[in-house]
Parts: structure tokens; sequence; C-alpha cells
């Protein structure tokens, strides 16, 4: 167990490796609008759905919500409350005055943690939505960055290439079942909720082709082994997933770890667990905070070899 500079990622892999990474990229997916009332109300886009200019969201506050609540974004137009999906999930239908994406694009704010704080006026506020991405992002689509890809400047991307590691992108679109924490008291009764994935067919050959396949982050994880077959290759595609990894899973495809430090009692320290045993977590943590290593979307992480 070695505490190193991430700068020396690159001399502890080698030909014949493949890095696999998650190249969603956050969408300003947060949003502020007013009631007829004048009552503000903070949004969440989740999910598009298949209906026009229809989403998935969450409200704050939601407490006198109803079907048929219109909340208004000033001049770019307003979103009505269709219908409540569940107990925290909302139906909003968007009539702007724009294309939505030009919309998001004028009204929208990085979905940013919410132990991360931005009080009006915040002059880092302009420069999140640039800073809350991996610098191979390229489809939008997620509410939360793939962390463990945060780490990566374009000279490391570099290097690894000229050590003859390919650089492979998939991608899974990161939702708010990712960040769920576990409440269940028997842990296979957690249930993830589904998030859309792709593996492209020249990605899914050079991932077939590798000696061995390292993942960076949770989601390229269970992303290759949503797509994987019994012989351990995985299936080009797009899909939906809600795979659960907890120890006793038995990985077909990922063959070393790049992930950040996790909380527990969360899916993701989970996976990590089951990829690398709980007994050797629970050291590696201990040692983490001994160190002071920084936990949470921009703090540290850690190479499972």
């Amino acid at each position: 167990m070695e505490c190193l500079r991430f700068s020396e990622l690159p001399g502890f892999l080698h030909d014949g490796d493949v890095m696999v990474v998650n190249d969603s990229r956050v969408i300003p997916a947060r949003l502020k609008g007013e009631k007829a009332t004048g009552g503000r109300i903070d949004i969440l886009l989740l999910e598009r759905l298949e209906q026009p200019n229809r989403w998935l969201v969450l409200l704050r506050p939601a407490k006198r919500v109803k079907r048929g609540t219109r909340i208004f974004f000033g001049a770019g137009g307003y979103a009505d409350v269709m219908a409540r999906e569940n107990e925290k999930k909302w139906i909003l239908e968007f009539t702007l005055n724009d294309t939505f994406e030009s919309f998001l694009a004028a009204r929208g704010t990085a979905p940013l943690p919410p132990y991360i704080k931005r009080r009006p006026g915040d002059d880092r506020t302009d420069r999140d939505m640039e800073r809350y991405q991996t610098v191979y992002a390229a489809v939008p689509g997620s509410i939360a960055a793939p962390t463990a890809g945060l780490h990566f400047s374009e000279n490391i991307l570099k290097k690894l290439r000229e050590r003859g590691v390919p650089v492979v992108p998939v991608t899974l679109h990161v939702g708010l079942g990712t960040f769920i924490p576990i409440e269940t008291k028997n842990i296979e009764e957690h249930r993830m909720e589904k998030e859309r994935y792709v593996i492209s067919s020249e990605s899914a050959r050079t991932i077939n082709e590798a000696g061995r396949v390292v993942a960076v982050g949770t989601t390229s994880v269970r992303t290759m082994e949503s797509a994987a077959r019994s012989n351990g290759s995985v299936q080009n595609g797009a899909g939906d997933t809600n795979l659960f990894i907890y120890p006793g899973f038995e990985f077909k495809v990922t063959g070393a770890l790049l992930t950040n430090l996790h909380l527990p009692a969360s899916s993701l320290f989970l996976l990590v667990c089951a990829f690398a045993g709980t007994d050797l977590m629970k050291k590696a943590y201990r040692k983490a905070i001994d160190e002071g290593f920084r936990f949470y979307s921009y703090g540290d992480c850690m190479l499972i070899l």
C-alpha cells in the first residue's frame, strides 16, 4: 500500500493494458424558477422522457406543489407539473421560447453535490460547468461527474498512450441512483435506479482484446460488467442498467480499478469492497484518513491492482 502522486499513474500500467473511462458529460441540470405566487423553486433534471420537452425532476420545496402548478423562468418560458412520479420525483413539461439545449445553457447551472456551497454572485459558478467535467467528457447526459476521471489531464492521457495504453471511452449517464444511500437492513434488498449506457463497437473490440482492463471509476465498471458475456468479453450496444455490485459479485471484465474514496453505506463503497475485499478496503481507508486524504467529488483516489 503506497501513497503517491497521481502523476505517477502511467508507471503502473504497461503494454497490454487498456484504460476504460466514462465519457459522459455533465449537463447544467439545476434550474431556478418561480411559481405564480412568487415562491421560488429549485429544479434538478433527472431524465429526459420520450414525450417532447418532458423531464423527470426533483423539486424543492415540493410541499405545496401539485399537478397543474406552473413554474416560470422569466423570458425563457415556463414548465407545468404534469404528474407526481413518486414521493420524490415529478414530471415537468417545458414550454420555451428557444430550444431546450439553448434554454439550459442560458439558465442551467452545474448540479454540484450539496456539500459544495455556492452563494448568489459567487464568481466560481461560471466556472463550475467546466471544472465539474472530466477532460474527456463528450456525451451530454449526466447529473453528476464520474469523479474518478477528474484527476486526469491531457498530459497524463498522452503519457498513457505513449506507454502503449489505449484510453477507451464507454458512456454511462450518471443519475441520482448512484448516490442514494443504502438504507435496507439487508444489502441484497437495495435497488439501484436505472441508468443509460452505451458501448461502441470500437470500444468493445479494444476492451475484448486487452490483456488487462483498467476501469476508471465505478461507473465504467458497472457499464462493462452490465454488458459482459459469460466468457468475459463485452457486448457493444446501448441499454439501461441497474446493476448493483456488492461483495460476492463475480467480475468478468474488470482487472484493475482507479476510484475515489467513497462514503460508507454507499453502493460505491460496496462495489470497491466487492472488487478488492472488505478487509483490504478498511485498511486502505484507515490509511487514507491517517494520511489526511480527501473524500468526496474533488478528493483523492486510489489505484487497485
